[in-house]
């Protein structure tokens, strides 16, 4: 799923089923879909594989047993990182416009799931603990002949409807349809920033590269992606951090140098602003619960 354009691409989803389409991806060639959008909803679980995950105006590191629900025309994509070897592997679920009619929606016997699918236009992203309690399901779906692999879908939506180990990754809905304008300009912003954020970033610079004053820019930019530039910039920023406190044993300093930050002062009020807690309390929750993960396996 690597990004090499952030323009939004209207994806088709063919299908044999009115209904729902059931993929198993299992290469990093099926992932390279960039940047897209379609009116289907998506389930994606994500067997194995890592790096980074865009959904509207989200961006998050991601790692295996990663399951994101989104909603129709959101855009995203999942951008591979690390050893290429490694398989990069996802069961995806496509929900057809009309996968429940509007009578079983504003039934009783569905009030649950239909919430559910209406939440999922802000994405959604399942505790991985939950996302564990499913997995053997959505296995499952892999080889269930076809009224009951519907079955086990209806049960999967349930649990997922009453669960409550989850978090929304878009504060608002949000949407791929731009002109073809608007798309160019974000296209430019995000190449930007993937190339730049450990170097100082200007307004004047960023506003320059899509041809627009600052304050235009300014006001374009929170209007699109639903929050201002700097504060997009610094989320991304601290999700470079929170990979490299995972991943490394660098100091904290480090960590925050190593992810664009020249202060380390605004590195940690950055880092409880967007995660809620100090970077290193977040890297100590972090390895007590792999250890935990460990013990039990």
């Amino acid at each position: 799923m690597y990004i090499q354009s952030m323009k939004p691409h209207f994806k088709p989803i063919p299908s044999e089923s009115n209904l729902f389409k059931i993929e198993l991806q299992e290469n990093s060639k099926e992932f390279d879909y960039p940047w897209h959008y379609h009116p289907e909803l998506e389930i994606t679980y994500i067997l194995s594989s890592h790096g980074v995950r865009y959904v509207g105006n989200s961006t998050e590191n991601f790692y295996c047993d990663d399951l994101v629900l989104l909603g129709a025309n959101l855009p995203h994509t999942w951008h591979i990182s690390g050893d290429e070897d490694e398989p990069a592997t996802a069961i995806v679920i496509y929900l057809k416009e009309g996968f429940l009619n509007e009578t079983w929606m504003q039934s009783i016997e569905f009030k649950a799931i239909a919430g559910l699918l209406t939440e999922m236009n802000k994405g959604i992203v399942v505790d991985r603990e939950k996302a564990l309690q499913l997995k053997p399901k959505f296995l499952r779906l892999l080889n269930a002949p076809a009224f009951e692999r519907m079955i086990i879908l209806l049960e999967i939506l349930q649990d997922l409807a009453r669960n409550t180990q989850f978090r929304f990754l878009c504060s608002q809905e949000f949407t791929g349809a731009l002109n073809r304008t608007d798309n160019a300009r974000i296209n430019a912003v995000y190449d930007y920033i993937q190339s730049h954020y450990l170097q100082q970033v200007s307004l004047s610079e960023i506003s320059n590269r899509v041809n627009m004053s600052e304050k235009y820019f300014s006001r374009f930019f929170s209007k699109v992606m639903k929050k201002p530039f700097f504060e997009f910039l610094n989320e991304y920023r601290i999700n470079r951090a929170c990979k490299l406190l995972i991943e490394t044993d660098m100091q904290i300093s480090e960590v925050c140098y190593s992810s664009g930050f020249e202060s380390v002062s605004f590195f940690y009020r950055q880092f409880r602003k967007f995660k809620g807690c100090q970077p290193k309390t977040y890297r100590r929750n972090y390895q007590r619960v792999a250890e935990l993960r460990l013990l039990a396996s």
